[in-house]
């Protein structure tokens, strides 16, 4: 019997024009491609390249000078050059542009007050990766009907990116999909990759390339390992099949990201925020002749889940700060205009206005509180005057002078 063979020039033409029904295989009049080509995929549609969307949401001066000096001042902080420490700090994820622009807001005037102690960049989430299913985020869905719009999103997302860049205030993120930074990435300051994609290959190989400082989690079961793996990964260069700015298919080869970094957010049992994991952590990164950095992320495993124990997360880790701690280098929450979460409704219009529907956030008033408490403590505790001269210096923990005056 004679092996069924495509027509190649035939199936090139056919794809061009998306009619598949004619492709027939050579031999076998009676089997078309449909028949073992695409079976599980009901349809497809072309989005518009990187470019063409950055051509109708260009970046505009003053936004890409709020991400440079947040790329060069977390880079800092991660190198040891900047004694101060990063939050990040915003809504579990984004479904609302005009009430994640009314955070930004109150996040910037916030971020003055705080600005010679802590660093506050922006937590804006637009994908969300489900352990089984649920809404995925404003990027695949940005109407929230089932109706998935990406091109929509895309759109929506790089629109409020703008435009909390040019309120002042850099911009953290997940990076999840590995063509989404194609269109957004130069707007983001920090980015994340997340307990559920922190052992897949296309996720380090993406992070290598990254402009931007990024931290790994580790993942849901609490397994610290696998974030120490993908940070090392990371670090050199990496090749693989992506999509460029025109929207092309093409190879693309790293250089590394040498600002790869540790989040320690809890697992599934037991919290990883203690002093005696973070010291575990330190010496596991320090075997691995990795910098000792560290984010701790106060929500999520390190919560119990329970948006309302984020602020005794971050009071211990303010004390283990306060003890001598070096390595912890930044730390993470979920907050929105007002506390809890929503489920997502059918009559869209019944949604509570600056509520989260995805994890539950604490609300605006008990963010600016604990985030002005953290400053006022990291101040008293970097801020010490010698009883023998009278000088003040800056940065030395209390428990490393002998003779100190608070």
């Amino acid at each position: 019997m004679k092996p069924c063979v495509l027509d190649m020039e035939l199936v090139n033409s056919r794809l061009s024009d998306g009619n598949l029904a004619a492709i027939k295989l050579e031999n076998n009049p009676n089997m078309n491609i449909e028949e073992i080509l695409d079976l599980n995929i009901e349809s497809s549609r072309v989005l518009m390249t990187p470019i063409q969307l950055k051509s109708q949401l260009p970046l505009t001066t003053t936004a890409a000078k709020t991400v440079l000096q947040g790329r060069q001042e977390l880079q800092k902080i991660l190198d040891g050059k900047d004694s101060r420490k990063f939050i990040i700090v915003g809504p579990c994820s984004i479904h609302d542009p005009k009430a994640a622009e009314d955070y930004a807001k109150k996040l910037k005037a916030l971020a003055e007050k705080v600005k010679d102690k802590l660093l506050i960049v922006m937590r804006v989430y637009f994908e969300k990766p489900r352990t089984t299913v649920g809404w995925k985020g404003s990027i695949n869905d940005p109407d929230m009907d089932g109706s998935f719009n990406m091109q929509k999103g895309l759109l929506t997302a790089r629109s409020l990116l703008i435009k909390i860049a040019e309120i002042g205030l850099p911009v953290a993120t997940e990076a999840l999909d590995p063509i989404t930074p194609q269109y957004l990435a130069e707007l983001v300051s920090w980015s994340a990759i997340g307990a559920r994609t922190i052992e897949s290959q296309t996720h380090r190989e993406m992070a290598s390339g990254l402009s931007m400082p990024v931290g790994f989690k580790n993942s849901t079961d609490g397994n610290i390992q696998v974030a120490l793996n993908a940070i090392q990964s990371s670090r050199i260069p990496h090749n693989f099949l992506g999509l460029d700015q025109k929207g092309q298919i093409s190879t693309f080869k790293t250089k590394g990201n040498p600002y790869g970094h540790l989040i320690l957010r809890g697992g599934d049992r037991q919290p990883n925020f203690d002093a005696a994991t973070v010291t575990r952590a330190e010496t596991k990164l320090k075997d691995l002749n990795l910098p000792q950095t560290i984010v701790i992320d106060c929500s999520h495993g390190n919560s119990y889940k329970n948006h309302k124990l984020q602020a005794s997360v971050l009071e211990n880790i303010l004390q283990q700060i306060a003890d001598g701690n070096q390595s912890i280098v930044g730390m993470m929450l979920e907050s929105n205009l007002h506390e809890g979460n929503q489920q997502i409704p059918q009559n869209l219009e019944e949604l509570e206005y600056g509520v989260s529907v995805t994890d539950k956030c604490i609300g605006w008033e008990e963010t600016e509180k604990i985030i002005l408490s953290a400053h006022e403590k990291l101040g008293a505790d970097r801020n010490i005057t010698l009883y023998n001269c009278g000088m003040v210096v800056s940065g030395i923990p209390v428990r490393n002078l002998l003779t100190t005056k608070g």
